[in-house]
């Protein structure tokens, strides 16, 4: 048996608002005022019973929500979740590549569900969108040449970038361990006239802890700032123990 539902202070009334609530009915008479408190069922529309200014609405064809969904629909964004997931991607990946877990950390952070989020991953890494090795030998190309960094240096970088373990590996030993201590000589070079005047056990320090945290290892970082030192006419005796 169907009921009718009548709101509040307004009763009902013989030929009154149909049951599916979308009928002539739902309309007040020519030139009767709008009855306080009455609601048609029919959602949006003229004589919804909002006021003023849901009729606006219903004539622009603009819903009011207050939920996310109808917020991110109406900026245009995609309901379903891995259309969402797949735009986020692409707006993330665009002019700065990404490892598989920034991504994959980026849809959870947007509450993207993980099937979704793994389902788009997948098919990233599928059509080279992502690549977690061809990142990892830019990343330790650009950062040993443009920032000096060595290899210990660059294997941090690489792991808080989830980048995986053999991976990293295989990255960091392409970078020839001759370059890397030529490397460390330019900057050394670089810093030594900044150190001029200060004493010899001061110099050694700030120009192998600039090293250190380069990621140089402490013989290398000794030897390498020794023979510098040597070239600017230092006495380097007692230089060979550990800083």
């Amino acid at each position: 048996m169907a009921r009718r539902t009548e709101w509040s202070g307004s009763p009902a009334e013989p030929g009154g608002v149909p049951e599916s609530g979308y009928g002539p009915a739902a309309e007040p008479e020519a030139g009767a005022g709008a009855r306080p408190g009455r609601r048609s069922r029919g959602g949006a529309g003229a004589g919804s019973g909002f006021g003023e200014g849901a009729g606006r609405r219903a004539r622009s064809g603009t819903r009011s929500s207050g939920s996310p969904s109808s917020s991110r629909a109406e900026k245009g964004e995609p309901r379903d979740p891995v259309e969402q997931a797949r735009n986020i991607c692409l707006r993330l990946l665009t002019g700065t590549p990404r490892t598989r877990k920034q991504l994959a950390d980026a849809l959870r952070k947007r509450e993207i569900p993980d099937e979704a989020a793994e389902e788009v991953l997948a098919r990233f890494v599928d059509v080279g969108l992502i690549d977690d090795a061809a990142f990892a030998g830019a990343w330790v190309e650009s950062r040993h040449h443009g920032r000096g960094l060595a290899r210990r240096a660059l294997v941090r970088e690489l792991r808080t970038k989830g980048v995986d373990s053999a991976v990293i590996d295989e990255a960091v030993g392409q970078l020839d361990p001759d370059q890397e201590e030529e490397t460390a000589r330019e900057l050394v070079a670089r810093k030594l006239r900044s150190t001029r005047g200060l004493d010899r056990d001061k110099r050694l320090r700030r120009l192998a802890g600039m090293l250190a945290r380069k990621g140089y290892g402490e013989g290398m970082a000794l030897r390498v700032v020794r023979q510098a030192l040597e070239e600017e006419g230092e006495d380097t005796e007692g230089l060979d123990e550990p800083f």
